[in-house]
């Protein structure tokens, strides 16, 4: 499918201007509302330059990436080959890493990578690829090392070198202490590093403990440098390596020390620079209502005060002075924000019946809404609002909660094989559904790299299936308002999943246009590590964008929560749900149901806890935070933000 068009913009270093609102910025940053947009723009500055250096009869060499960030520029440049004849027979590229050590036939090997997402679908010279070999023996590293740095070089060095860049501040895989002047080795993975890559190997105990990188000297003598970052997750690393001092405790800092390096951000990566979270501290702003409430959260917890005891002195010591000018008193402003985040604040979810609503988050009629919760994998829903499920359902609405993935890729092989075996022992081969015994078999000599049987895959979205029955069966919803989506994206048996397609909006489309709610709940949490909550979440617009013209959407509000990654922050915020001890007790049991994501979280992200203590541990802070501004103390809060559609 080919690409819309992109409106052309210069992310070229050259293009940098020095402004007020960047002075904290000590490396030209480029921020775009989605990694999409800002993939194609990378895409045709390297098409650019290899278009250019042939027409100067020259190679173009290309230091090149692995990972998440990179894998939508690779799909651009294999679809500028195949549609607009663009050609790789000039190129020569040098990869950064490879784990150590690593076969390239490895799934997991960057080898594999390259030419899964690049490689096998260009017409680039095998013998101009160069990715570094895990295999090398020990006692030969140092020497293969040396020539991989002397083969770059011979080539002419990098003319363009792609980056991502990960938690600890690394780049390539040259980890906090590398020293400026480091070059090809071997290296010791962070601990960090390797927690990050544990979902791709299915625990952080498979995730190999060394790699073959390129150093900090090599990618510094490039003569251009883009460095990509998307997601919630890079935003605190961006910052500090864009606005601290630099330091080998955090590698990428070394790049400000680079004459044409551009970073390319999403707009959740940018969201901790100074510019983004403090605005008021570098220009004039436009006072919204929502930068008014998250200037003034920020004051309350940088002078440890409530809103309500915010002082004109405050206001003026930092940076808001302007704002105190528009309102005219720090009393008249504060008291107007307390009613804000007061007016958040409902026990009632899906509106209170025969109440005025004008200054409530959900409208009173209907009184009994017909509501859908989409929750992406089969825990979502608990995790993220099962107190608010709960009142929901109480409060007598007609709740219908939607898996829209089958969750089987989170069953560990140990969990699936221990289901088999009673499965085996209590029914047999004869009267079951599943033929336990070949399950049993295929797991006890299931390879490295092997995909699920689609037995096996049965099994385990069974095993999830039957669990979100268990949980919702306790909170009190009837199994008639059960429905399982089975989204063919997600359905590969591997942890990569496929492109969202039309069937997908379909099935989606369906369950909307039969229940007709009005009111729906879905995942908007972002940093979900491996994307499913993105997928699903464009597959609700585009079905929305689908049933437009159908007249129940006119009467239809979109709630989002975010789910074990990322809480919304309190100028976010547009419903807030208090829990009450009993409720947070609830949703913790709720939550325990499903027995085959507790002790062993295989995509757990950056966070360590369980699902329910991270749950229930932001709920309470959430509470707190509404307690330290002001308001009413509380257990526990969920909170919502509207989406307006």
């Amino acid at each position: 499918m080919k690409s819309a068009p992109v409106k052309k913009r210069d992310i070229s270093y050259e293009s940098a201007g020095k402004f007020e609102e960047t002075r904290f910025e000590k490396i030209h940053n480029e921020i775009f509302n989605t990694a999409s947009e800002a993939s194609l723009l990378v895409a045709q500055e390297i098409a650019q330059l290899i278009v250019s250096k042939r027409s100067q009869n020259k190679i173009c060499v290309l230091g090149l990436a692995t990972g998440s960030s990179p894998v939508k520029v690779y799909e651009e440049l294999v679809r500028m080959h195949r549609e607009e004849n663009l050609s790789f027979s000039n190129v020569v590229t040098f990869n950064l890493d490879e784990y150590y050590a690593m076969k390239k036939e490895n799934h997991h090997s960057y080898h594999y990578f390259m030419h899964e997402h690049l490689f096998n679908h260009i017409d680039i010279k095998p013998e101009n690829i160069n990715i570094p070999d895990g295999t090398v023996p020990i006692d030969q590293l140092k020497d293969y090392c040396i020539a991989y740095e002397n083969k770059i070089k011979n080539t002419g060095g990098l003319d363009f070198q792609l980056l991502g860049i990960g938690r600890t501040g690394h780049v390539g895989f040259n980890e906090p202490g590398s020293h400026i002047n480091s070059g090809t080795r071997i290296i010791t993975l962070d601990h960090i590093t390797k927690v990050d890559a544990s979902s791709d190997f299915n625990g952080i105990e498979n995730v190999p403990k060394r790699a073959i990188t390129m150093g900090v000297s090599t990618i510094l003598k490039s003569k251009r440098i883009v460095l990509m970052a998307w997601g919630q997750n890079k935003a605190d690393i961006i910052k500090r390596t864009t606005q601290g001092e630099i330091s080998s405790e955090i590698p990428a800092t070394f790049l400000q020390n680079h004459t044409n390096t551009t970073f390319v951000l999403d707009q959740f990566a940018a969201s901790e620079l100074t510019r983004f979270k403090t605005p008021w501290l570098v220009q004039d702003c436009n006072w919204t209502l929502e930068l008014k409430c998250k200037a003034i959260v920020w004051l309350c917890i940088k002078t440890n005060r409530s809103i309500l005891k915010l002082t004109d002195r405050d206001y003026n010591n930092n940076g808001m002075s302007d704002l105190l000018a528009l309102e005219g008193s720090a009393y008249d402003l504060n008291i107007n924000m307390f009613n804000v985040l007061q007016h958040t604040i409902t026990g009632w979810p899906g509106g209170k019946p025969n109440t005025d609503d004008a200054n409530r988050p959900e409208r009173a009629n209907p009184t009994k809404k017909r509501i859908i919760l989409f929750s992406p994998h089969p825990d979502d829903d608990v995790i993220s609002m099962g107190g608010t499920f709960s009142k929901l359902i109480k409060q007598g609405h007609d709740i219908h909660v939607v898996y829209q993935t089958s969750g089987n890729i989170a069953v560990t092989d140990e969990e699936a094989l221990k289901y088999a075996e009673v499965g085996n022992d209590f029914a047999g081969t004869n009267n079951s559904k599943i033929n336990f015994e070949s399950v049993i078999e295929f797991l006890n000599n299931k390879s490295e790299n092997q995909m699920d049987s689609l037995e096996v895959r049965k099994l385990k979205g069974l095993i999830r299936r039957r669990e979100s029955h268990a949980a919702v069966r306790y909170i009190g919803l009837k199994e008639s308002n059960i429905h399982f989506l089975d989204m063919p994206f997600y359905e590969t048996g591997l942890i990569k999943k496929s492109p969202i397609s039309i069937e997908d909006i379909t099935i989606v489309k369906a369950i909307i246009e039969k229940i007709k709610p009005h009111q729906f709940f879905a995942a908007g949490d972002l940093a979900d590590p491996h994307g499913t909550h993105e997928v699903c979440l464009n597959a609700i617009f585009a079905a929305m964008a689908a049933l437009k013209p159908q007249p129940f959407l006119n009467d239809c509000w979109l709630w989002l929560y975010r789910g074990a990654w990322h809480e919304w922050e309190i100028h976010e915020i547009d419903m807030a749900v208090p829990l009450s001890p009993k409720e947070v007790m609830l949703k913790r049991h709720a939550i325990l149901y499903h027995q085959s994501q507790k002790d062993r979280v295989m995509f757990q992200g950056n966070d360590s806890r369980e699902f329910w203590v991270r749950a229930e541990e932001r709920n309470k802070q959430t509470a707190k935070l509404y307690d330290d501004l002001g308001l009413a103390e509380y257990e526990a809060i969920e909170a919502f933000k509207r989406f307006d559609y």
